[in-house]
């Protein structure tokens, strides 16, 4: 049986609406805040492509004007399932830009709790896109994906482990100055922007960086936005597979 859902979020943005429309209607823009790789043929109609981990999932451009409005929709499942989402940009004075993101559809059996994932996921990724648009005005990140598989440890285990591996107090706090010295990898340093029950995020001059964590005994995964960085996805996961393995 499927639930129907709605989430729909305000947020203000120090960007033009020129550069808010470039970071979430184009395939580098959306690479440098969201998740995965992504890909936008820019027209209403065309195709926008979300790769994750290998998994690809495709979805058709319903909405396309330059600078106000941006919408997608996937395709309807077996069990009915389907998603939306739709951004809209206003722009105001001094150069700012209100943007309204609406993601909607319909939600399987264990509905409830995969609306109250999304329900804390949107707020810490417009954080992101702020972030983004504050600190990289004009540039494109690469995105960075690892995976360590579901263990025995519960979501806050895996906290404390990411945490200690990076010299960091738990709970995560932020605000909290970062200075991580990574086994493979090149230093960590820059400061916690975000900090929930299932992830939290540090801001370095070189890039964005997620850690996710999870609340239960699921799989840790890091999504990382790298604008002047050597590191490689590879060493990420080498990185992360030796903390989890």
């Amino acid at each position: 049986m499927t639930h129907p859902f709605e989430i729909e979020l305000r947020e203000e943005l120090p960007a033009s609406p020129e550069e808010v429309w470039a970071a979430i209607a184009t395939g580098p823009g959306i690479d440098s805040w969201f998740m995965g790789r992504n890909e936008v043929e820019p027209r209403e109609g065309g195709a926008a492509a979300l790769t994750t981990g290998g998994h690809r999932e495709e979805a058709l451009i319903t909405g396309y004007e330059p600078g106000k409005r941006f919408a997608t929709r996937t395709q309807t499942g077996e069990d009915g399932r389907f998603m939306a989402f739709e951004y809209l940009i206003e722009g105001r004075e001094q150069g700012s830009t209100v943007l309204r993101a609406v993601h909607s559809g319909f939600l399987g059996d264990d509905w409830q709790d995969e609306y109250d994932a999304l329900r804390r996921g949107w707020p810490f990724y417009l954080n992101n896109l702020r972030e983004y648009l504050r600190h990289f005005p004009g540039r494109t990140a690469a995105p960075v994906f690892a995976f360590a598989p579901p263990g025995e440890r519960s979501g806050p285990e895996s906290a404390a482990v990411l945490a200690g591996a990076l010299s960091l107090a738990v709970p995560v706090a932020v605000g909290t100055p970062v200075r991580a010295r990574p086994n493979g990898l090149a230093p960590l340093d820059g400061e916690v922007i975000w900090a929930d029950v299932e992830r939290f995020g540090v801001r370095s001059a070189d890039g964005l960086y997620t850690f996710h964590h999870g609340t239960g005994a699921g799989p840790v995964l890091l999504f990382h936005h790298l604008f002047d960085s050597p590191d490689t996805e590879a060493a990420w996961q080498q990185w992360l597979t030796g903390l989890f393995s």
